[in-house]
């Protein structure tokens, strides 16, 4: 059995893959989700597992951005809570993987000393909000996030996850396999070279909107995402988990963990596509290199996510190589809307399908 249960985020992700037999099945959480998602819909969903003798085999933390974390910080506040009231825990958790700012790019450098003065800078203050606001929350929310797990007697990673570092596949066990891909040492390098000559720039001279707007996909979170493949091992079916990784990146990590054909591409079952669809983290290419049968997207249009082109790069790819896919969102977007309008399903060979508003999740089943 392989089910990914796609919990209702908004502008955020949160997954749950669920495998194993079907007698006893095992669970992965993967991200949180923002603020109310938790409350809202994945407590629901946690509860569900544990009424049937389940737990979080794992979690795995993609990065630290807040659409991502929250609803992780949520869950381990309210276990340690009902750990302090000895009151029956909402659910187990075995373990927990979360790359720490200083294990990524953050270590023997100032970039998040740099990131708090820039913050503090009256001068840039108002540009630079938006961008180093989230960086140095993000980074200080990573911190409560291990913090809680030690608390919590919560097992988590001393050293990186990273593809140089994992062994080949990282986890296996009740018949799934699960392949570190994405971060790699060089990718996380060469972010550290970029963050100190971004800083470099800007801690003089103010930011334009579009540098911003750039860079809210370019930062440190949104480019050291903890990125996995997981595969059944009887029927080597397989999906992808990008968390807001940038596709050059992935591409690079899967061919160093050796999971790309021959010709350099890769097709799995289900693609959960990156940064939730933002055009600056994939090109045309990139879903011509990893192709999909579903694909799925989870955002509700906010920072314009997903892309239209997004969108289109995915359909027309599926068209030019005599693919049928269909493409499952969490929330209708203005770009959703566009896409139907403007690419006929059934020319493009394509459905879309969208969660149903009063699920907490949209399950997508891989192996029965």
């Amino acid at each position: 059995m392989l089910t990914l249960h796609v919990v209702q985020a908004e502008y955020g992700d949160c997954l749950i893959l669920e495998y194993g037999l079907q007698s006893k099945p095992k669970y992965i959480l993967i991200d949180g989700g923002p603020a109310g998602t938790y409350d809202t819909h994945l407590r629901g969903e946690l509860e569900k597992i544990k009424l049937g003798g389940g737990r979080l085999d794992l979690a795995i933390l993609s990065h630290v951005d807040n659409d991502h974390i929250v609803g992780l910080l949520d869950l381990t506040a309210e276990l340690r809570q009902q750990r302090a009231n000895h009151a029956a825990e909402t659910i187990g958790i075995d373990s927990l993987w979360h790359n720490a700012f200083s294990q990524t790019i953050g270590g023997d450098n100032d970039i998040e000393a740099r990131l708090k003065a820039l913050q503090a800078n009256a001068r840039n203050f108002a540009r630079v909000m938006a961008l180093t606001n989230a960086a140095v929350e993000g980074i200080g929310e990573g911190g409560q996030l291990r913090s809680a797990a030690v608390l919590l007697a919560i097992p988590i990673n001393s050293d990186l996850i990273s593809v140089d570092d994992a062994p080949r596949p990282a986890r296996s066990a009740d018949g799934l396999r699960l392949y570190v891909v994405g971060p790699t040492k060089k990718s996380l390098e060469e972010l550290k070279t970029e963050w100190l000559a971004w800083l470099d720039k800007h801690e003089t001279s103010p930011l334009s909107t579009e540098e911003i707007a750039a860079m809210a996909d370019r930062s440190v979170p949104n480019l050291s995402s903890i990125m996995v493949l997981a595969e059944d091992e009887a029927t080597s079916k397989r999906l992808l988990l990008t968390g807001d990784g940038r596709g050059d990146h992935l591409i690079d990590g899967l061919g160093q963990a050796n999971l790309l054909s021959r010709d350099g591409t890769l097709h799995v079952d289900v693609l959960k596509v990156p940064h939730h669809g933002s055009a600056r983290n994939v090109t045309g290419d990139f879903f011509k290199t990893v192709t999909a049968d579903k694909y799925v997207i989870s955002a509700n249009g906010k920072y314009g996510n997903p892309d239209l082109d997004s969108l289109i790069w995915i359909v027309e790819a599926a068209k030019e190589q005599g693919r049928t896919i269909e493409i499952s969102v969490t929330n209708q977007t203005p770009s959703t809307r566009q896409l139907v309008k403007k690419y006929d399903g059934k020319k493009y060979g394509y459905s879309l399908v969208e969660m149903n508003k009063k699920s907490n999740s949209m399950p997508l089943q891989i192996v029965a």
